[in-house]
Order: C-alpha cells, then structure tokens, then sequence
C-alpha cells in the first residue's frame, strides 16, 4: 500500500464513540488500555489487516492522536507475507 491510508482522527473518534456508546464530540482524546485495544480491533478489521505493532509503540500510544500516527504507520509499512 503507498501513499496516506484512508484512515483519520475523526475515525478514531467514531469507533470510541461506538464503544463508549457516547456522541464523538465527547469521547476523551486520552486512551486507556481497553479503548487502546478496541482501536487496534477495529482498524484491522477495517483494512483487513493484522497491525504488527512492538510494544514500545503501544506503550507511546496515550491520545487519539498517538494512535492515529502509529496506526497510519503500520497501515503504509509493507505486509509481511
């Protein structure tokens, strides 16, 4: 895949909302572990693709914003396989 995955912060925000069962406009930009892990969810079954992520970057991710850059870094890395 090359180029920007047509994934953006306002997607992010939608698949909390859905999880939190609260309007976007107030899901909070801070994640914990299992608004984390639903995002991760989410994405690959979005993209139908598994996000090899190494620890250190699911430790870095604390905001909608770090999940957006590291998923968008994962998206555009080339598939193993």
């Amino acid at each position: 895949m090359s180029g920007q995955p047509d994934l953006g912060r306002a997607d992010l925000v939608s698949m909390l909302a859905e999880l939190t069962a609260k309007p976007a406009d107030q899901v909070p930009d801070r994640l914990g572990s299992m608004e984390l892990a639903w995002l991760v969810h989410m994405v690959e079954q979005r993209h139908d693709r598994r996000l090899d992520l190494s620890d250190d970057e699911l430790a870095g991710i604390r905001t909608v914003d770090d999940a957006l850059a590291v998923f968008r870094g994962a998206l555009t890395a080339p598939a193993d396989g």
